[in-house]
């Protein structure tokens, strides 16, 4: 953060001597706003670093898609803007938090080109996913919800607004405090950086619409990307069996880390596809369910829906629409006749604004499978905040795998290498 100022005029206290206060001094913890602004009547706003998006890199000027589309670091830039605060009379339910590692995640770089189903106003600052420490806070907000100085998780998304999970990518980020979540101690910080884009789309799918238990069988398509590997961790977590499905062998070894019992490749084609059926449908069998499998989490759709999927699903069972990263296809209703199966689409944003208590349960149910060892705390890419761009062209160039992140700044110095995969 750089706070500009008169050359005339005193230079208020540092702001890493802020943050020591706050943290270490529970005696004189106050609002961070009071001490950042000591010379209030002699200073300007305070700045920040934030990454920003300046125009969508797969649509023109009019709207209309580019044959093909610009390089996404052409469009993406660190600029530096006024830094939140906190308001005494407007942000009563706010909190203030000094980011260290945020998530980004495919859904940050659709929305970069242009392609995600929600398109902010440009210029906009991307993330859904922010962890750090609470600098500041509204005087709605009880020292029972969170205090100054604690280490905390905040999705975006959760703020009453919504806005499609927003302005993460930052120094500091200002969210409502039912957005803001205690991490545990047993944590690394960015090990819960994705928990928003990842871990509660997977989690929406396995049991608030699948409600997933002990021996359940769920298929995962997609197996070893950040959804999909989250989905496969949740679902043996909670006790069920998971088939994983992936595009291509090589990427494998991922979702059998994160526990799958079984893995397979769908491939690219109806051939390889049809295969994948037939590889599936035995595998369910052997593993004790001969009618097909509990639920499925859709990540890929395109033609593996119709040419694979429904004919895995179990009567009455469920297939859960979380993404169409081949592509969306007109869905056939005859066979989900003759099949009794429920198509659901899988979005837990508005449900987690419109059922705030059992979104906080299942939040931390997550977290404490984090904290037990139930789930392996990971972040599989790690970059620099000046970096940042290589997180999107991972995407880019669809070598996306798991839990990527940017720190901002690092909780502990060696914890994590930079751009390097690891597990903490």
């Amino acid at each position: 953060m750089i706070l500009e100022k008169s050359d005339t005029r005193k230079e208020p206290y540092p702001y890493y001597i802020i943050q020591f206060i706050t943290i270490y001094c529970p005696n004189y913890r106050t609002h961070t706003s009071s001490l950042l602004y000591h010379h209030k009547p002699t200073m300007k706003r305070a700045t920040m670093r934030a990454v920003r998006c300046h125009r969508f890199a797969a649509l023109g000027k009019d709207g209309k898609p580019l044959p093909t589309p610009s390089p996404i670091r052409d469009v993406l830039r660190i600029d530096h803007v006024p830094a939140p605060t906190i308001d005494p009379t407007l942000d009563r339910n706010k909190v203030l938090i000094s980011a260290h590692y945020a998530g980004i995640q495919y859904p940050d770089f659709l929305q970069a080109q242009g392609l995600y189903q929600i398109k902010p106003p440009v210029p906009y600052t991307p993330g859904m996913d922010v962890v750090g420490l609470v600098i500041d806070k509204g005087s709605d907000v009880s020292d029972d919800r969170v205090r100054i100085g604690d280490r905390v998780y905040a999705n975006t998304a959760l703020c009453p607004s919504g806005g499609g999970g927003l302005g993460a990518l930052a120094e500091t980020v200002s969210v409502s405090s039912d957005a803001v979540f205690p991490v545990p101690d047993e944590l690394h910080m960015s090990s819960v950086a994705n928990l928003g884009r990842n871990y509660c789309a997977a989690y929406h799918s396995l049991k608030v619409i699948g409600n997933v238990g002990p021996g359940d069988l769920v298929l995962v398509d997609g197996a070893s990307g950040g959804v999909g590997m989250a989905s496969v961790e949740l679902a043996k977590a909670m006790g069920a069996k998971v088939i994983a499905g992936v595009s291509h062998m090589d990427k494998g070894t991922l979702p059998s880390t994160a526990g799958a019992d079984k893995v397979f490749c769908y491939g690219r084609d109806r051939e390889t596809h049809k295969k994948f059926k037939e590889q599936v449908k035995s595998a369910a069998k052997e593993m004790g369910h001969p009618d097909g499998v509990s639920l499925i989490v859709d990540v890929i759709h395109g033609d593996l829906f119709q040419d694979a999927l429904v004919s895995c699903i179990r009567p009455l069972g469920k297939i859960c629409l979380v993404g169409f990263v081949a592509g969306q296809k007109p869905i056939k209703p005859g066979l989900l006749l003759i099949k009794e199966a429920t198509v659901v689409g899988s979005l837990w944003g508005r449900w987690a604004r419109a059922n705030p208590i059992e979104f906080r349960n299942n939040m931390n149910e997550i977290l404490n499978f984090m904290a037990e060892g139930k789930i392996e705390p990971r972040a599989d890419n790690v970059f620099s905040f000046d970096d940042y761009v290589k997180a999107f062209e991972l995407f880019e160039q669809n070598s996306g795998r798991g839990n990527t992140v940017i720190c901002v700044q690092s909780e502990s110095a060696g914890r994590v290498s930079m751009n390097t995969k690891s597990k903490l």
